[in-house]
């Protein structure tokens, strides 16, 4: 049975069909609640990243990166989607919607690569992000901010 410690977060590797989607919907969900302390906490201490220009090391790095990342990037809204798992890897696809303080709107695309030690924390995280502006009545992402809702359509049912 998996450690129940803070230093874990099941489910853990190897991953399955449906443990390697609950991890996905997880971390959206983390994502989606825009606090930098939680979603912090997945991540191995000694994690690295990559992410456009950026290459946090460190879960008190990555934590820094997403408090400036959510001051820029208001009314996020995420959607994550599972593209392949193996092992204790797995990669995902996703999009997200935003707006600037001048008010513009993007949406930006993107993969991941997520590589996870065996208490099922994050332990390195490559992300490649595309930004497309988009005009506020293109937005396809309208839930109210925080976790996205069951019934609410994901990357494939939009096209994306």
């Amino acid at each position: 049975m998996p450690d129940a410690s803070p230093e874990s977060r099941p489910p853990v590797p190897p991953f399955t069909l449906a443990s390697a989607t609950q991890k996905v919907r997880g971390a959206e969900d983390a994502w989606n609640s825009r606090d930098p302390d939680r979603v912090a906490q997945v991540y191995t201490p000694d994690t690295r990243w990559r992410n456009r220009t950026e290459f946090p090391v460190g879960r008190e790095a990555a934590r820094a990166f997403l408090q400036r990342k959510w001051t820029r990037e208001l009314d996020y809204r995420l959607i994550k989607g599972l593209w392949a798992f193996a092992g204790h890897r797995i990669a995902v696809r996703f999009a997200y919607e935003w707006h600037d303080d001048s008010g513009q709107w993007f949406r930006s695309y993107g993969n991941e690569n997520w590589e996870f030690n065996p208490q099922g924390l994050m332990q390195r995280r490559f992300a490649s992000i595309n930004d497309l502006p988009i005009a506020a009545a293109d937005r396809l992402f309208h839930w109210p901010l925080g976790r996205r809702p069951d019934e609410h359509p994901g990357l494939e049912e939009l096209g994306l």
